[in-house]
């Protein structure tokens, strides 16, 4: 599949353009139901070029992204994504050549974005990658320990200083985008050798894993972890090459700001969309996830800590949103800690996107994916209480999509509230 093959589409009126796959839900005349897998057939695989070479929790699939930006912006135009999250927008506007402008909490992302948009013109060599990674290899005169008090906690002595080894040669060789590949393909085999279960977001020791690396030790470990870092970095180097090709006639542009707070953060670039999709309701701790991955690119404690505090579960509401539909859930809840998620939740999320709608163009259109949770119990519809609230200033409700979640469970396995993982996600669609 080339993605570029996929047709360009400029219908700024999608009133009148209603997709063919869409589906009338009988159960409410505001909800047209949809694929957008179906509606964007050309992108078969959600991790495709470089969606997929850092792992990130709860990733916002591109095949959303890209209707989105299909059917509300035009070539040249800036999109402004105030959850950038893993940077699924950055990649998907840069392909589609447009512009975009991503803030997200999570210092990730000024890690990986210039991978994932990479802008160079020429083609990766092979050959000089695998020359960087021997000299890994060779080269242990260096030690890179994070400054985690928990590290001991999360390795083996001997896989630890092993990995130390390896990111002290990553962290003293000269920058270029060979090294930042090299990068992803340690933060891989470093969660991947560790004691936390590599296949959840959370950090989290288990016995299953504990086992399965003490079986490993007595192995050829230092071989399968090598093996692994070439794999993955290879990997990279092939879908950052093909990504190029993509882009080679593009000359599009990304800023991306992380370790951001995007609900009091001042937004400079006047934009002509929103596309994002602000985090969910009962699970918000990204930082938390990926922290493993900041310590070993150079961060310290105490900043992962206090951008942690700032993680919704964790911060005060500064004022109390009302609108018909969250007063009639907030009336309902009778535990404290949840009204005060649920308050903090909309406080800050309304907030940042505000910040961000704020700065869109006349007649310029807001593309919010959401999800329908539930909360002690009830459903909490956010994209109508987003729609109810921004409706009240200025905003005109175009239309909402409801996508049916059939290939994934969100959350699925975590005890929460939602042991089933939500039904549907919700494409809401806004107009300045």
């Amino acid at each position: 599949m080339k993605k570029t093959d996929i047709k360009e589409q400029t219908s700024l009126f999608p009133e009148q353009d209603i997709p063919k796959t869409a589906i009338k839900d009988n159960s409410s005349d505001e909800v047209e139901r949809v694929s957008f897998r179906e509606l964007i057939p050309e992108i078969t695989d959600t991790g495709y070029l470089t969606h997929a070479i850092v792992s990130y929790p709860a990733k916002f699939i591109p095949q959303v992204v890209q209707y989105a930006i299909n059917t509300y912006t035009r070539e040249d135009d800036w999109i402004i994504d105030p959850f950038a999250g893993s940077g699924t927008v950055g990649v998907e506007a840069v392909l589609s050549k447009r512009n975009a402008v991503l803030y997200d909490l999570n210092l990730l992302l000024n890690h990986i974005m210039p991978l994932k948009v990479h802008q160079g013109k020429e083609l990766l060599g092979k050959e000089h990658l695998c020359k960087l990674l021997d000299s890994m290899q060779e080269n242990r005169k260096h030690h890179f320990m994070p400054a985690w008090t928990n590290v001991a906690y999360w390795y083996a002595p001997e896989i630890l200083n092993h990995l130390s080894q390896l990111w002290g040669f990553v962290h003293n060789v000269k920058h270029s985008v060979y090294s930042e590949i090299i990068k992803v393909g340690l933060l891989k085999a470093s969660k991947r050798f560790s004691y936390t279960e590599h296949r959840t977001p959370k950090l989290a020791r288990s016995k299953r894993k504990l086992a399965a690396i003490e079986a490993l030790l007595h192995e050829n470990w230092q071989e399968q972890l090598i093996e692994m870092v070439y794999t993955h970095c290879l990997k990279t180097l092939r879908n950052l090459n093909d990504f190029i090709l993509h882009t080679e006639h593009h000359q599009n542009r990304v800023e991306f700001y992380g370790g951001v707070d995007s609900s009091h953060v001042t937004v400079q670039r006047e934009c002509n969309a929103l596309i994002t999709s602000p985090p969910y309701l009962q699970a918000q701790e990204y930082i938390r996830s990926t922290k493993m991955d900041l310590f070993w690119l150079g961060h310290t404690e105490e900043e992962i800590k206090d951008l942690s505090r700032l993680e919704i579960p964790y911060r005060k509401p500064d004022r109390i949103i009302h609108t018909k539909t969250l007063d009639k859930v907030r009336d309902r809840l009778t535990r404290k800690d949840l009204t005060n998620r649920l308050d903090s939740y909309f406080c800050h999320t309304i907030h940042a996107l505000e910040n961000s709608m704020n700065r869109l163009r006349p007649n310029a259109y807001a593309c919010i994916f959401v999800g329908n949770p539930r909360i002690d119990g009830i459903t909490v519809e956010i994209w109508r209480i987003l729609t109810e609230y921004f409706s009240e200033r200025g905003y005109t409700f175009e239309k909402v999509y409801e996508d049916r979640i059939k290939t994934r469970q969100l959350f699925g396995t975590r005890k929460n509230k939602n042991p089933e993982g939500m039904k549907s996600e919700y494409l809401l669609i806004l107009k300045n």
